[in-house]
């Protein structure tokens, strides 16, 4: 028996270790929770209990995660994308609802002995089985870049009324086990509670929330601030938990409401933290539900309860995307996408199993397939593209006529520039070249701006410039140049990758969010890689050059001088606290100033005898006094002196301690 701290370090290490190894192979960090939760639980390796604190902490990542998502529900979005989100992701929900509930009559007809479970318990299951995995899905669309393709667009819309379709579930399936002759009154009574508690929540707390906020923001303590946030959040859902609904509820609700005040974003970067370590936890304690013995006892149940309703949601959705006016290939991939099970669905499914609504064993198998569904989701989105082409038939002639499309439109041109990507930095790109009466062609992959963008006369067509046959009908053998407008290196490195071997000397920008990926790009092929956030400071050095009297031809000397060494001189920055969440790669090339006390081993000898660069470090300023001095390896470093030093941070440190150890 492990005391509540030694419990919560297994859970602490347990998540780190999962994280780092599913971060290694490129999959979600949620199926490393999900797998050590496996791993450490009462059923393998016992080093964790499936206790009342568990169980807390993982209801308090619900009740964040429900937070944010409120966070994100406003009128307005709803109202533009109403057609999916209310048509087809309705649809969805109460299709898969009916379909259990009917398999399950199915099956207590043909085999009472064996399956019989009640109506009650067969739509709680419906419901969970209806929902996909928000966090799975969203990662992996955003890192596949087509979070606004048009498959993309209908899978966040059903995602939507998926995570909105909880509310009115957790408020039903508790109603649904009392006793049948009350049924119709314990409905009743939770639906007045649930208007009363919102009536009560959003309106007289519409009013107050705004004010309140005010106060707490004026006080200029970002400590009482996140105190403030937590304080609403936990005490929505205690309103809400009080008035025998759930706590998910309550934070959903709170974050509604501050939605609709200027600090939304704010709290948005606040709660994040919070919200992703709970959210952790809770897939360690779903995986530490999963009896392994009984998987490995009754596989072949959990093999037909994975495959089936798997294969039913893929199946329904599809069919619902299809007669929502989507394409064979568009259906296919939004149901591939969300064919998994999702963290909804666990919630769902444990409520119905601590009401005694479904059997224990059930509850163990149908939990071991919905974990598998979740761990395979990332290899079924991997190759989605290749299961659509085999299943449609006419995938292969929609996709040759937009490269035939793309094709035509290119055909006469000579020596243009390909644009991949069409968002404002294609677009300024395409009006320079207009300008300069330089032809271009620009593949963007957003069906709405391409069609809006060609509507307005620009050369732009609808294709995946990642793809070697949109590159070849774009005309990249005939192409004077190749700009790849989007910040997202995986992409990017693929794109080179075909441009290396189709057209090796065609010349290739890219755009990269900072410097840390420049030698990889260049590597890979690229004639030159751009930083937005280091060509933003070079344009913010030069105007406050400008503005404090320096002459012109001088700063755009200093400019060309430091685009002229590749950004060498800029590589780097000083770290701050505000910089802990980047990733580590981004935090490879750093600054730092080392300052030169009496006693210190460097005083007295100049840069050649220290040899820094042999450490990893290199010398990029010294001051002394107030002045900036020349930087020679003849320089004799003095006491007092501030040197500043640029390389990662194990060169660093090494360099460090030889300017410093006595």
């Amino acid at each position: 028996m492990f005391s509540a701290l030694e419990l919560t370090l297994i859970l602490l290490g347990a998540a780190v270790l999962g994280v780092v190894a599913f971060r290694m192979l490129h999959l979600p960090p949620m199926l490393g929770y999900l797998t050590v939760g496996i791993l450490i639980g009462p059923h393998a390796l016992g080093m964790a209990e499936d206790n009342h604190a568990t169980h807390t902490l993982a209801e308090f990542g619900v009740v964040f995660l429900m937070f944010s998502i409120g966070l994100e529900f406003s009128l307005p979005k709803l109202l533009s994308m109403r057609r999916t989100v209310f048509g087809l992701g309705m649809a969805q929900v109460l299709l898969t609802i009916f379909a259990t509930m009917l398999f399950a009559w199915m099956m207590g007809e043909l085999a009472p002995r064996f399956f019989n479970i009640s109506w009650q318990a067969a739509f709680a299951l419906g419901g969970a089985l209806a929902m996909s995995s928000t966090a799975i899905v969203s990662k992996l669309l955003t890192e596949r870049l087509e979070l606004e393709s048009e498959h993309g667009r209908r899978i966040i819309s059903i995602l939507l009324f998926q995570d909105l379709a909880l509310v009115p579930l957790l408020i039903l399936v508790p109603a649904l086990a009392n006793p049948a002759g009350n049924l119709a009154a314990t409905l009743s009574w939770a639906v007045l509670k649930a208007i009363f508690v919102l009536v009560l929540l959003l309106f007289i707390g519409q009013k107050l929330i705004r004010k309140w906020f005010q106060i707490v923001v004026q006080r200029r303590s970002q400590e009482l601030f996140m105190l403030n946030l937590l304080l609403i959040t936990l005490g929505a859902a205690w309103i809400t938990e009080k008035a025998g609904l759930s706590l998910a509820l309550g934070a959903f609700v709170a974050g509604m409401l501050i939605s609709e005040t200027e600090y939304k974003h704010q709290v948005e970067e606040d709660i994040k933290p919070f919200r992703d370590v709970l959210l952790g936890l809770f897939f360690i304690t779903i995986g530490m539900l999963l009896n392994v013995r009984l998987v490995l006892e009754y596989w072949w149940l959990v093999l037909l309860l994975l495959i089936g309703p798997v294969m039913l949601k893929f199946g329904l959705i599809a069919m619902l995307a299809r007669m929502f006016g989507a394409s064979t290939g568009v259906a296919l991939r939004t149901g591939l996408a969300l064919a998994q099970a999702g963290e909804f669905g666990f919630v769902l499914l444990n409520q119905a199993g601590g009401l005694k609504l479904i059997d224990p064993l059930l509850v163990q198998l149908i939990l071991a397939s919905m974990v598998l569904s979740m761990l395979i989701a990332p290899f079924i989105l991997a190759k989605s593209d290749a299961i659509v082409l085999k299943l449609s038939a006419n995938e292969w002639m929609m996709q040759s006529v937009a490269l035939t499309q793309i094709a035509a439109r290119t055909m006469a041109t000579q020596k243009h520039v390909i644009i991949a990507g069409f968002g404002r930095s294609g677009q300024s790109l395409a009006k320079l070249l207009e300008e300069e009466k330089i032809a271009y062609h620009a593949l963007d992959l957003d069906p709405e701006r391409v069609h809006e963008a060609q509507a307005a006369g620009a050369n732009v067509s609808y294709g995946d410039a990642a793809r070697r046959e949109s590159l070849v009908a774009a005309g990249i053998h005939r192409a004077a140049a190749l700009v790849i407008t989007y910040s997202g290196t995986p992409s990017a490195l693929k794109l080179l990758r075909h441009v290396h071997e189709l057209a090796p000397t065609l010349p290739v920008i890219v755009r990269s969010h900072d410097d840390s990926d420049i030698d990889k790009l260049r590597t890979a092929g690229a004639a030159e890689v751009v930083p937005e956030a280091i060509e933003g400071s070079l344009m913010l050095a030069s105007h406050a050059l400008l503005m404090l009297g320096v002459p012109l031809r001088r700063v755009l000397h200093r400019v060309q001088a430091a685009r002229g060494e590749r950004y060498a001189a800029l590589r780097g920055y000083f770290h701050g606290a505000g910089d802990a969440s980047d990733d580590a790669e981004h935090l490879n090339v750093r600054l730092h100033s080392v300052s030169l006390s009496d006693g210190a081993r460097a005083v007295g000898k100049s840069l050649a005898m220290l040899n820094l660069a042999a450490l990893g470090a290199e010398v990029t300023a010294i001051r002394r006094s107030k002045a900036r001095i020349d930087v020679t390896p003849d320089t004799v470093l003095h006491e007092g002196d501030i040197v500043v030093l640029r390389g990662a941070t194990e060169g660093i440190a090494l360099a460090e301690e030889r300017l410093l150890k006595a």
